[in-house]
């Protein structure tokens, strides 16, 4: 049983598909990443997912519970987090304070999940009593990621982590999406840049015009012809 399973989903804005007839599934302690040409219903696909958008057909599932029709601030409860790409953080909160506020909806032990939580991302340790607003880009994004796993998710989607970032700080995210799929998590990311998402993920998905064009295993995806795949010239499946 996946973590994350979509069926035939389809969404846009108002009464126009942006995304259709998605299909897509993410087992636990892997990275699926989505990639293609802007305008491809990336980030829509992510904001149905979380329930910021309703779908118009299809249905989503976690771990075999179906959140097609959940309001968004339920849908956490039932372990799927999202961290969007901007204004992720609470800039005027302390990196403690921002880390509370995701365990706010844990049934866990909240100082405990901090510690383990710090305990993976060091460099938010060092600057815990900083106010978040005073952390680089590529902190803040880390802070994003680290709060969203407060109540250990079993699905984590993250929409371009590492957009403007250094290449050197990309690394560091990337390094970090890698540990947190050791945690036995599911990782679905939206990225722009190809050849990490080939480099760091176990499955791809190609979205092209709002479909899933092709997806498979990262290796089996580098081999594509991608140039004609992003401008619509193949016909893979």
């Amino acid at each position: 049983m996946p973590a994350l399973s979509t069926e035939s989903v389809t969404a846009g804005y108002g009464r126009a598909p942006i995304i259709n007839d998605i299909s897509l599934s993410a087992e636990l302690g892997t990275v699926t990443t989505i990639i293609g040409p802007n305008g491809a219903g990336k980030s829509t696909f992510a904001k149905t997912l979380v329930g910021i958008l309703r779908p118009m057909s299809g249905r989503i599932s976690v771990n075999d519970v179906d959140i097609t029709r959940m309001p968004g601030h339920q849908i956490p409860r039932h372990g799927l987090v999202y961290v969007p790409q901007n204004d992720n953080v609470f800039k005027r909160l302390t990196v403690r304070e921002n880390l509370e506020v995701g365990g706010f909806a844990s049934r866990s032990n909240t100082d405990a999940r901090m510690e383990e939580i710090l305990g993976i991302f060091t460099d938010l340790d060092k600057a815990k009593e900083k106010r978040a607003g005073f952390l680089s880009g590529g902190q803040q994004n880390l802070l994003a990621i680290a709060r969203a796993l407060m109540i250990d998710p079993a699905v984590i989607m993250l929409d371009e982590p590492t957009a403007g970032l250094s290449p050197a700080y990309t690394d560091v995210v990337w390094n970090q999406i890698a540990r947190i799929s050791q945690l036995n998590t599911a990782v679905v990311v939206v990225e722009q840049n190809v050849e990490r998402a080939l480099k760091h993920s176990d499955f791809v998905h190609i979205f092209v015009a709002g479909r899933n064009h092709v997806h498979g295993a990262a290796k089996e995806i580098a081999s594509l012809d991608l140039a004609s795949i992003f401008l619509g010239r193949s016909h893979a499946n």
